[in-house]
């Protein structure tokens, strides 16, 4: 797999062929993936390969609320659970309740259910101080699982990564028996695609660009 076709053509599979993925094979993903960079070279992932039918399936259990919350929040326009508070705005539904999602009702035949945690005292949180919620923390961990992905499409599979499970974490952390000052940071979904996506949509590099500052005028226009 050349790289650039890597990088532009990895999209999110979330349906897969009911053709299993060997342990040899997640291996292999994981083995590529461990080379992605984080602070310090801490290396502060875990991951748990998920095979437990009741594992999964309480797993699915807890996700589904955060699902349906999450699609009722959409519906109102705004970006669900985000940090900064949005304008006022009227949820569609009081109720929200067991929204289709084929990912967790079909958890049970996904072929690679992957949770990852990170080690949080293994990770330098530049921004704990500043009166905000902290992100920088996930520049050593969200890479890889990225590289899961990508290593993965290298093996002909497909896969997504999800943080319904994050939200949930205090019944999922125990089920999952998630290591004291750790965090549910993802769950990656993989197995073999019914389609793999090849042609990305996504914005021009000069919609998110601009020199020297970010008020700037738009860089290479």
């Amino acid at each position: 797999m050349d790289l650039v076709d890597g990088i532009r053509g990895t999209g999110a599979v979330r349906a897969f062929t009911d053709e299993p993925v060997d342990d040899h094979t997640i291996t292999r993903v994981l083995d590529n993936a461990r080379f992605a960079p984080s602070g310090g070279n801490r290396q502060p992932w875990r991951v748990a390969v998920v095979k437990d039918a009741t594992i999964r399936q309480q797993l699915a259990s807890a996700m589904q609320p955060v699902w349906d919350e999450y699609v009722a929040l959409s519906a109102t326009g705004v970006t669900p659970f985000s940090v900064v508070p949005p304008a006022s705005y009227e949820m569609t539904s009081t109720a929200p309740g067991n929204t289709p999602n084929l990912l967790l009702s079909g958890i049970a035949s996904v072929p690679v259910v992957l949770a990852v945690a990170a080690d949080l005292s293994s990770i330098a949180m530049m921004d704990k101080d500043l009166g905000r919620v902290p992100i920088t923390g996930g520049a050593s961990v969200y890479p890889f699982c990225w590289n899961v992905l990508l290593a993965a499409r290298a093996e002909g599979l497909g896969g997504v990564i999800t943080t319904f499970a994050s939200r949930a974490e205090p019944v999922t952390g125990p089920l999952l028996g998630l290591p004291e000052n750790h965090a549910l940071v993802a769950t990656i979904f993989l197995g073999h695609p019914v389609k793999q996506p090849t042609r990305l949509t996504r914005k021009p590099v000069g919609s998110f660009t601009t020199l020297d500052r970010f008020d700037g005028p738009t860089f290479g226009a």
